[in-house]
């Protein structure tokens, strides 16, 4: 029979509760980085395609309806309200913008186009014309992006095919150089449906390709000089080249589920595998800008590594890169999530902010408004994360940003799935020849700044996605901010 508890009973359990040990919330997102929309003008939408930031502190973005804005303020907002001046207008879908020597550069569907204000009334006056050696026929789907300049002072192009199928207009599928002088260079073949375009730290240039024909899933690709990235309609334009691109490569014959990357280099040795491959729907749908951290740690412990729009999911990933026997690979974090609108734009100034503008026109995205501009500002805090995945001959190394609790550095810890996709003519690919691999930890390091993990089996071409659910920090017993990381591996590092 049950028995009513006593007022002694009762008072004891709440002395005793006072003294039990309290379970470590871990922390949120706005704990480390915080977001800050800056509001436009009155009736103005702001669909940013780029942003580039100007030698007198104002902050730049061009639209996808053709307008470019300056900003004043947007560092300090919203202690100082933001003052936006109309720079100029009646661009075609600029998604690039690039100051230089007093010039700010535009990349257009048609062209690149250099901009001046000569008479000092904030308004550009000047419009000349860099280089349009490249066609358009009107497809809503034949965007242009382009970079800022590279250290020999070209800006690179990429773009998109017609349709998203074909290569009915010059270069479509291509990615191209252009020069100050107004030189053009193609520059690699293979392209379907680029989101954006950037530099890693070391200057190399990647894309980003969206799921498609001849692409499994989404991905960040090494624009290598005479490389084929994989969709061949875009091949057509080589006897334009004037062999600037090397020579044509072997169209791929690979009809419905006809084989892998891994599968199809062997065929085709101009084929360039992604660097890092974002599993479709799990890390996003459509990726976006590559903008790297220059800021040495004022944006927090991330310096020098990849950060990626993604337009579908309104969220920002971080990347980390490694070349392993002469082709890049790595892995994709999720990093910062919450924003207004479909990040297309992002850009981080060497004092530690990063601005990002995107939209949710003809595509939808989770952040539900038509249009954002928003300012993302790090608190100082530093977060719990992995801070590097590197492959090794039997598995990985994981550095952190904080010491691990090595008593939470267990097998138990860690589980991993490893699958690929298809290089197929057909429209993605699902996840194929999925496995499920053994995880074990066969060493810590002294300062519980990293770990060595033995993964069986290791799998060329595939990815690799990591979860470290049961990691916890060793000062505050936190769980990693972001346990899952996902590890495309085309290649196993020898020692």
């Amino acid at each position: 029979m049950n028995q009513p508890c006593s007022l002694f009973h009762l008072t004891l359990f709440g002395l005793a509760s006072l003294f039990l040990p309290l379970q470590a919330e871990d922390p949120k997102q706005s704990d480390f980085y915080t977001i800050t929309s800056i509001p436009a003008p009155e009736g103005v939408v702001i669909e940013g395609g780029s942003i580039e930031l100007l030698p007198d502190g104002k902050v730049a973005v061009c639209t996808r309806r053709g307008q470019v804005w300056t900003i004043e303020n947007a560092d300090s907002y919203p202690e100082s309200p933001p003052k936006w001046t109309l720079f100029a207008e009646y661009l075609h879908e600029p998604l690039g913008l690039a100051w230089k020597d007093g010039w700010l550069y535009a990349v257009q569907r048609p062209e690149v186009t250099r901009m001046k204000d000569e008479d000092g009334d904030g308004r550009a006056d000047v419009f000349e014309t860099v280089n349009d050696d490249w066609g358009i026929n009107g497809n809503y789907h034949e965007y242009t992006f382009g970079t800022r300049f590279d250290k020999e002072g070209y800006l690179w192009t990429t773009l998109c095919l017609t349709g998203s199928f074909s290569a009915n207009s010059l270069f479509r599928g291509w990615v191209l150089r252009i020069g100050e002088n107004g030189e053009m260079i193609p520059t690699a073949s293979g392209v379907r449906s680029p989101g954006g375009i950037g530099f890693n730290a070391e200057g190399d240039v990647f894309y980003t390709d969206n799921q498609g024909t001849w692409n499994g899933s989404s991905s960040l690709k090494w624009v290598k000089p005479g490389s084929f990235q994989g969709n061949p309609n875009g091949n057509i334009w080589y006897d334009y080249a004037d062999g600037k691109a090397g020579d044509r490569p072997k169209d791929p014959i690979y009809e419905d589920g006809g084989t892998t990357t891994i599968e199809a280099r062997k065929t085709i040795p101009e084929l360039v595998p992604p660097a890092v491959v974002f599993p479709h729907g799990k890390v996003g749908n459509s990726p976006t800008v590559i903008e790297t951290d220059h800021s040495k740690g004022k944006f927090g412990p991330f310096a020098g590594q990849v950060f990626v729009g993604e337009q579908t999911h309104s969220k920002i990933h971080r990347v980390y890169l490694e070349k392993v026997n002469g082709l890049y690979q790595g892995a994709i974090f999720p990093f910062l999530e919450g924003f207004q609108s479909g990040n297309i734009a992002v850009r981080i100034s060497e004092s530690g902010l990063l601005y990002t503008s995107g939209s949710n026109r003809g595509w939808g995205a989770r952040g539900g408004k038509n249009f954002n501009f928003e300012r993302v500002d790090w608190t100082g805090k530093v977060p719990f994360e992995i801070h590097e995945m590197r492959a090794t001959p039997d598995g990985f190394e994981l550095t952190f940003t904080k010491p691990i609790d090595p008593e939470s550095a267990k097998d138990e810890s860690f589980s991993m799935k490893a699958y690929t996709y298809l290089y197929q003519k057909s429209y993605g690919s699902p996840e194929v020849e999925k496995m499920t691999p053994s995880v074990s930890v066969t060493s810590v390091a002294d300062d519980g700044k990293s770990l060595k993990l033995k993964v069986t089996p290791l799998t060329q071409g595939h990815v690799h996605e990591l979860e470290s659910k049961g990691l916890r920090s060793a000062a505050e017993g936190h769980g990693l901010l972001h346990p899952t990381a996902y590890y495309t591996l085309n290649e196993i590092p020898e020692s």
